[in-house]
């Protein structure tokens, strides 16, 4: 979608060119065109620089009363950006089981593009993710993800753990957006599932909210294709573990039911 701007606004740029310019050649409009095309991602890194300059600062683990919207737009739009230059066609199934109310998104994780792909491509789910402290700390990016829902959960403290557990469960019960979680807890580089922290899912315990269990594949091949060629890519939503479920099972046996479901899913396809 970000693309489709950036092209109105280039067709815009050079159309008005065309019209007031008094000589006109094919090469003057190609140039124009490009140099329309810079401009346009030049002001969108603009634009995304100043509103994370603009926000409010936030301590280390505080959390937001309320997601700022045009933050939240911008992460879809940097998520898009990036996969558009990385040329990745992202495939989607199973998005008819997801449900109207809050839930928790749990996925492999095989490639920085997985939760791109989720921002991007899945934009009107509002699916903010629990990420590693080094992510939320990175300049202009960092603050313009925590105003837009993202926690940071560090897992070598167990204390400051629960304390993001039950922040994403007050999100989720304050509607301030969805919440996404790798269970595995980082990527896997040889595309052997991890195990699970079955922690993960004491978010969607507390929350009284569902599971919605995914499995990607494919973004890891997107690091080899860079510029290249374009690269296919996942994402299947595998079925939604409903609230009850959730609420009456242990957060052990549900972190093996999703990994079993998620194992099965690549073994279909990659054998």
């Amino acid at each position: 979608m970000i693309f489709l701007y950036f092209l109105i606004f280039c067709l815009a740029v050079t159309g008005l060119y065309a019209a007031m310019a008094a000589s006109v050649t094919a090469w003057s409009v190609l140039g124009v065109f490009a140099l329309s095309f810079l401009a346009a991602n030049l002001i969108f890194a603009l634009m995304f620089t100043v509103n994370s300059l603009l926000l409010p600062r936030l301590a280390p683990g505080e959390g937001i009363e309320k997601q700022h919207r045009f933050s939240r737009w911008i992460c879809a739009a940097v998520a898009q950006w990036l996969g558009g230059y990385a040329g990745v066609r992202v495939h989607l199934s199973g998005l008819e089981q997801l449900p109207d109310g809050p839930f928790l998104f749990v996925s492999n994780h095989r490639s920085m593009f997985d939760p791109l792909v989720v921002m991007g491509w899945m934009a009107k789910y509002n699916i903010s993710f629990v990420s590693k402290p080094s992510n939320l700390v990175i300049p202009i990016a960092g603050i313009t993800a925590r105003h837009a829902g993202f926690l940071s959960l560090d897992r070598e403290n167990n204390r400051e753990a629960l304390k993001t557990i039950l922040q994403a469960a007050d999100y989720l019960k304050r509607g301030v957006c969805n919440i996404g979680i790798y269970p595995e807890g980082t990527r896997s580089k040889t595309r052997e599932l991890l195990p699970f922290h079955a922690g993960s899912f004491k978010i969607a315990q507390k929350a009284g909210v569902p599971v919605v269990v995914a499995c990607s594949h494919g973004t890891e091949n997107v690091k080899n294709c860079f510029f290249f060629q374009r690269t296919p890519v996942y994402l299947d939503i595998l079925t939604v573990i409903d609230a009850e479920r959730v609420k009456a099972t242990g957060t052990g046996e549900l972190a093996e039911e999703a990994r079993r479901l998620i194992q099965r899913r690549l073994d279909e396809v990659e054998g």
